[in-house]
């Protein structure tokens, strides 16, 4: 098992790894999720196929938290679309610790909630 880090990704395309990190951000359309993982030195798109990794590794990732603590190994894919250039194909996650749900997101909040949170919404990348 090789264990990579985000900003030495394009050294192993075509390539397993595993990377080591926290969950940035995830959405999920159907049979996909898409996991967005930080590892301090990047971040990279993660595709997971329910087909690919099964329904309870599948709902695993539909339920992680922002910034929970994961291990994800899939294939480094060549991908222009994304950013950094590569994606990675999920074959396996594995969580090492659920974070508490962070009260702000990447989603809009008005502008009383911002300001009740405002030593959080500071540390945002808005």
């Amino acid at each position: 098992m090789t264990y990579a880090r985000i900003s030495h990704i394009a050294e192993y395309a075509g390539q397993e790894v595993t990377i080591r990190g926290w969950l940035y951000n995830k959405r999920s359309s159907g049979k996909l999720a898409f996991i967005i993982i930080r590892d301090g030195s990047g971040f990279i798109q993660g595709v997971v196929a329910k087909n690919a990794v099964g329904d309870e590794m599948f709902e695993l990732c539909n339920s992680l938290t922002q910034e929970s603590s994961i291990i994800v190994t899939g294939t480094v894919q060549d991908d222009p679309r994304s950013p950094g250039g590569y994606e990675l194909q999920v074959s396996k996650v594995e969580l090492v610790y659920m974070a508490e749900e962070y009260p702000i997101s990447l989603k809009e909040h008005g502008v009383d909630f911002l300001l009740d949170h405002r030593h959080l919404w500071l540390r945002t990348p808005r």
